[in-house]
C-alpha cells in the first residue's frame, strides 16, 4: 500500500492519476449541455449505498469510472449558464492550479513550522484585502472556511471587547435581511435568546437606520449593551447594502463594535467602476469577505479583517507542543495565534495565483459583468407582465415571481412558484433559488456566471412561466 502514498518514488505515478483525474473533469466540464441531469434522491442514492467501501478497486482509472457514475455524471454544474441558483460562483483557472498544488504539498497554515512562505503568502493576502478595505495600518486578519465561520469569529471579539460579566445584556443590532449565521453565532456565544435585535428594512431591503437608532437608544435606556450592529453589504436574497455610512456614525455613538458582513459584497473591493458602493466600510471593527462567491474562487475561500490585530489576542491560546509563549516574543508568525481552527488550509494559495495571473481588476471586471447582467435582467423583469419583481438590484440578485393574468388567490400563486422551481430542477435545463417576501414565495437568481446572457435569462423565464402555468391549469381543472 505505500506505492500510494506522494512521495519521491511514487511521483510519476502521481502526475498520471492527476492527468487522469483532470482529463475525465475537463471532458465533463466540456461536454455538460444543461446544470444537471434531473437525476432525484431515489435514483441515486441506491447506487452509492451499494458500493463496498471494504473492498477496493485498487485501480485509480477504476476509481474514476466509478466516480464518473455516482458524482461527476449527475454533479450540479455552477460553470453553466443557466446555473442562476445559489451564491455559488464559477471559478477561475488560476486558483484551481493553486488548489491542485495546495493540495499535494498539503500545508497546514497553524505554525510557521508547518507552512513557511504560505504563512506569509496569507499574510500578505490580509494586508492587500485590508488595505483595499481602508481598515489602517493596525489592521490584520486570518482566512475561514467560510462566512459563518467569521461572522462568529467577529462577534467573539465584539463580545470580548464589551467587557462585561453580565453576557445576558448584551444585544446584537441586525437587520431582516441579513445572513441567519448572526443569530447561530449568538447561540455559540452563549448570549441569551434575546441578544439579536432585528431590524426592518425599507423597500430596498436595506437597514432602516432610523429604527437601528430608536433600538439603541432604548437598549441603553433599559440598561442593555450594545455589543455590535452587524451591517450586510450584499444581503444573501436581495444583494443589498445597508447604509454604512450611517450605520458606522451610530456604532461610534453609542460605542458598539461595528461588523460588516461583505460574505457577497466583498467583490466590490476589486470593482473598477462599483468600489463606492462600499463607502464608509473603512469604519467598521471588523469585516466577513467570501472570495469564494464573488472573487470567482473555489471553497473555501474566506477571511475575517480586524481595524485593530490586538483585538485577536481574544482567539489566541498557547500550547507547549504547537505554539508556545516564547514564539510570539520570539516573532515566530503563526496563525493559529489567530485562528478558531488549528490545522487550516493554505487556501490563500488559491487568491494569490488569481491575483498574480489576472490581477485585482481582471477579476473585479468579471464581478462587474454580472452587476449589469443582473441590471439588465431587472429590465426584462420590470416590462414583462408576467412577473412582479422586488427590488432593482445593487449587486447580481434578482427576486420575483410569477404572477398569472388571471385573477388567483395568492395562496395558489405562492404554490405555483414554487411548483415551476421544482420542476425546473427536476428538468435539469435550468437551476434557479426560491425563498419568501413577505410571507409570500418568490423565485431568485442568483447571477454569478458572466458568460450567462440576458437571452439566457430570457429563456429561463419562460421555462418557470410555463411550468407555473402548466400547475395552474391542472389545479383549475380539478377545481372545476
Amino acid at each position: 500500500m505505500r506505492s500510494h502514498l506522494l512521495n519521491d518514488v511514487t511521483a510519476e505515478s502521481y502526475r498520471r492519476s492527476v492527468t487522469e483525474g483532470v482529463e475525465r473533469v475537463a471532458n465533463r466540464l466540456a461536454t455538460t449541455r444543461q446544470p444537471f441531469t434531473g437525476v432525484t434522491v431515489d435514483e441515486l442514492a441506491p447506487t452509492i449505498s451499494a458500493i463496498d467501501l471494504d473492498q477496493p478497486l485498487g485501480d485509480a482509472s477504476a476509481a474514476l469510472d466509478e466516480l464518473d457514475r455516482v458524482y461527476l455524471r449527475d454533479a450540479v454544474y455552477f460553470h453553466h449558464p443557466r446555473y442562476l441558483g445559489h451564491l455559488n460562483c464559477p471559478v477561475v483557472i488560476p486558483a484551481v492550479l493553486g488548489e491542485a498544488v495546495l493540495s499535494a504539498v498539503n500545508s497546514s497554515l497553524d505554525t510557521w513550522d508547518q507552512s513557511v512562505g504560505g504563512t506569509l503568502i496569507e499574510r500578505r493576502l490580509i494586508d492587500w484585502t485590508a488595505g483595499r478595505i481602508g481598515l489602517g495600518d493596525a489592521a490584520d486578519g486570518v482566512f475561514t472556511s467560510g462566512g459563518t465561520q467569521s461572522n462568529l469569529q467577529a462577534l467573539l471579539l465584539a463580545r470580548e471587547e464589551a467587557k462585561t460579566d453580565e453576557p445576558h445584556r448584551l444585544r446584537i443590532f441586525t437587520s431582516e435581511s441579513s445572513h441567519f449565521s448572526v443569530q447561530k453565532s449568538a447561540k455559540l456565544l452563549g448570549l441569551g435568546r434575546d441578544a439579536v435585535v432585528s431590524l426592518p428594512t425599507d423597500r430596498d431591503r436595506r437597514m432602516q437606520t432610523l429604527a437601528l437608532a430608536a433600538e439603541l437608544e432604548r437598549c441603553q435606556r433599559e440598561g442593555a449593551i450594545p455589543m455590535a450592529i452587524v451591517a450586510t453589504a450584499g444581503t444573501t436574497d436581495f444583494g443589498s447594502i445597508d447604509p454604512l455610512p450611517e450605520i458606522a456614525e451610530l456604532a461610534e455613538r453609542y460605542g458598539a463594535w461595528m461588523h460588516v458582513d461583505a460574505a457577497y459584497g466583498c467583490g466590490l473591493l476589486a470593482s473598477p467602476t462599483r468600489r463606492h458602493l462600499l463607502d464608509g466600510i473603512e469604519h467598521a471593527d471588523s469585516v466577513t469577505v467570501d472570495y469564494h462567491k464573488s472573487f470567482f474562487q473555489p471553497v473555501s475561500s474566506s477571511a475575517v479583517l480586524v481595524r485593530d490585530a490586538a483585538t485577536l489576542r481574544h482567539a489566541t491560546y498557547h500550547a507547549d507542543y504547537l505554539n508556545p509563549r516564547r514564539m510570539a516574543e520570539e516573532r515566530i508568525p503563526n496563525q493559529v495565534d489567530k485562528s478558531l481552527q488549528t490545522t487550516r488550509r493554505f487556501d490563500a494559495l488559491k487568491l494569490w495565483m488569481t491575483l498574480r495571473v489576472m490581477g485585482a481588476d481582471g477579476v473585479g471586471g468579471l464581478f462587474d459583468e454580472v452587476c449589469e447582467l443582473a441590471e439588465a435582467g431587472w429590465q426584462a423583469l420590470a416590462g414583462d407582465p408576467r412577473y412582479d419583481v422586488v427590488v432593482r438590484p445593487q449587486l447580481s440578485t434578482l427576486v420575483f415571481r410569477y404572477v398569472p393574468e388571471a385573477v388567483t388567490g395568492p395562496a395558489l400563486i405562492d404554490r405555483a412558484n414554487l411548483y415551476a422551481r421544482k420542476a425546473l430542477f427536476a428538468s435539469g435545463a435550468a437551476v434557479v433559488a426560491g425563498t419568501k417576501v413577505d410571507g409570500r414565495q418568490y423565485l431568485k437568481f442568483t447571477l454569478l456566471n458572466p458568460e450567462t446572457t440576458v437571452d439566457d435569462i430570457a429563456a429561463v423565464l419562460d421555462l418557470i412561466a410555463g411550468h407555473a402555468e402548466q400547475y395552474l391549469g391542472e389545479n383549475l381543472v380539478h377545481a372545476s
